[in-house]
């Protein structure tokens, strides 16, 4: 798929004043979500919040998505002359050379609506896995069949919960608890294997208490922790803690809260399956009262009673239903049925020891199971569901022949639009890759679907550590430089690509 590369409208002016957001698509290349919204924050000259996705990408990828901007009275020429650095740059760099900062802004153009976290169906992953070994081409083949006709478990990924020494859930617990200072004291502490201007500044805070060499050195990057320092610096002290906070923004604070929710469900649905295992339904699994159709694949929803004004005026469904299996009814599902809740207070829980075994988790972070309602509206959890076991809309996957690991297997949207030709195979070549199409529903984790055929860790470090220690190594730079990786895409015509990891 390419980028259509949009410069202007060709709406009249009258139409495009009743335009009230623009929307883009943003292809980015090893950089946090939050990070490049940021940036682009500061190129268009407007509040972080006026930025919004569907979605939050992987940072170590080459990923693709849509954009949206509450744009005022900006144009789309202007957006595009803003983010290219068009007085910098000429026309022709923009179209012939790769994004700087590794950023690419293309197919902009005026909308009637906006886009906010959850808009998206799914996303599609081309993933190429490198030097791997097998018995044989069959292994390969059957441990492929088992993932594509029998899924696997729906864990949220490593990714979700941060790969510092301070889990991102940790702090999400801390904002649970109305903890503020204990929230920006794990924001702001300093942590191994950051890089050093990082590390200074974190010292800078935490050591020296000199606020504004902290703020000096702090990278702008790291968005958390320059919002909490500059309105310290703002505020000239720093006992308004919760408002530090709320400088935040939203989508990144709100992060945290989420990662919470998932290290529960994570940890609820392993001991569910130690116990139970995952190949069927057992009494006091929950499951929707009423089975989706083929055109309705929400996983994640949570439950009410009758729609209220808002979503009859605005066209949204109510939430659907859910039950508690029994004795009667267990046979009548599947394991793709099952539902494992988000905690929250809108959210029924598992019957039996192990919906007892979910309140005693909450419990012990000092956390009340049935009131997850705060002062703070945004902090309020309603919880939702999330099914165990989640089964690919799409798999498919080819074996491929490579010498030099830093030669691409695979192309992104943007060696498209430079006419970069298509990455060829070498038939002769000393190593084996595994590529692998996926299409997952919106919140699966390709990563988790790896492990079911790979048996390996998937943290970050120890993904790293194959790549560095395989064989194929020895051959870098024999044939080029470009970077390789991991491919997907929104089901909204997003695509998204990220580094490739050995399979041993």
């Amino acid at each position: 798929m390419f980028i259509r590369v949009a410069l202007g409208s060709r709406r009249a002016p009258s139409d495009r004043d009743h335009q009230p957001y623009i929307h883009f698509t943003l292809q980015k290349t090893n950089r946090d979500t939050s990070d490049v919204l940021a940036y682009l924050a500061r190129m268009l000259k407007v509040d972080g919040r006026s930025l919004t996705t569907a979605g939050t990408k992987d940072k170590r990828a080459v990923t693709c998505q849509r954009v949206c901007l509450k744009r005022g009275r900006m144009t789309v020429e202007e957006v595009w002359d803003k983010v290219n650095q068009s007085g910098r740059r000429t026309q022709d760099q923009i179209m012939q050379e790769r994004g700087e900062r590794g950023i690419r802004v293309a197919d902009i153009d005026y909308r009637k609506g906006h886009l906010q976290l959850g808009m998206l169906k799914g996303n599609e992953f081309l993933i190429t896995l490198r030097n791997v070994k097998a018995p044989s081409t069959e292994a390969i083949n059957q441990s492929m069949e088992v993932l594509k006709t029998k899924g696997f478990v729906n864990y949220y990924g490593m990714q979700r919960f941060g790969t510092a020494s301070i889990p991102t859930h940790a702090i999400g617990l801390a904002l649970l608890r109305s903890d503020w200072a204990k929230a920006i004291d794990m924001i702001l502490r300093p942590r191994p294997g950051e890089t050093p201007e990082i590390q200074e500044a974190r010292l800078a805070w935490a050591v020296e208490k000199n606020l504004d060499k902290a703020l000096q050195l702090m990278p702008r990057r790291v968005v958390a922790e320059r919002c909490i320092l500059e309105s310290f610096q703002r505020m000239g002290n720093t006992r308004n803690m919760l408002g530090a906070l709320s400088t935040i923004p939203r989508n990144l604070r709100m992060m945290y809260v989420h990662a919470y929710q998932s290290y529960v469900w994570n940890a609820v649905v392993s001991e569910r399956i130690r116990r139970y295992g995952h190949e069927k339904p057992i009494v006091g699994d929950i499951v929707y009262e009423e089975k989706l159709t083929d055109g309705d694949q929400s996983e994640a929803s949570s439950p009410g009673a009758a729609p209220s004004k808002k979503q009859k005026s605005s066209g949204k469904k109510p939430p659907r239903q859910v039950k508690v299996l029994t004795e009667d009814d267990v046979n009548q599902y599947t394991i793709y049925d099952v539902l494992m809740p988000l905690p929250g207070t809108d959210v029924a829980y598992p019957g039996g020891e192990l919906g007892e075994l979910y309140r005693q988790f909450l419990k012990e972070d000092g956390l009340n199971p049935s009131d997850f309602n705060r002062k703070q509206r945004e902090y309020s959890l309603a919880g939702s569901y999330r099914k165990i076991v989640h089964l690919p809309k799409l798999v498919s996957w080819s074996l491929l022949r490579y010498t030099d690991p830093e030669l691409p297997l695979a192309q992104s949207d943007e060696d498209g639009i430079l006419g970069i030709e298509p990455p060829q195979t070498e038939e002769s070549g000393k190593f084996l890759a595994l590529q692998i199409r996926l299409q997952l529903g919106t919140a699966s984790y390709a990563t988790m679907a790896l492990r079911e055929i790979t048996k390996v860790d998937t943290s970050t470090h120890v993904q790293t550590l194959l790549t560095v220690t395989s064989e194929d190594q020895e051959y870098k730079g024999a044939g080029g430089t470009e970077m390789e990786g991991v491919a997907g895409s929104e089901l909204m015509n997003e695509v998204e690509e990220a580094e490739a990891v050995a399979l041993e």
